[in-house]
């Protein structure tokens, strides 16, 4: 049986590459992480989003 880790929720804004992958981890009010997989061209969308309203 797998060792069980403890699921806090808290913690700062991730973001992580594994492998191919670019996976973003983002605490979530009420506790919890939102954890989200993106390709580089799903990040790069992502990014221009972002700077659109983050002026």
């Amino acid at each position: 049986m797998a060792a069980m880790k403890p699921r806090t929720g808290d913690g700062p804004m991730e973001v992580t590459k594994e492998g191919r992958g670019i996976i973003m981890r983002v605490p979530v009010e009420g506790g919890g992480r939102l954890v989200v997989e993106l390709n580089p061209d799903e990040a790069q969308e992502l990014l221009k989003c972002l700077q659109g309203v983050a002026d």
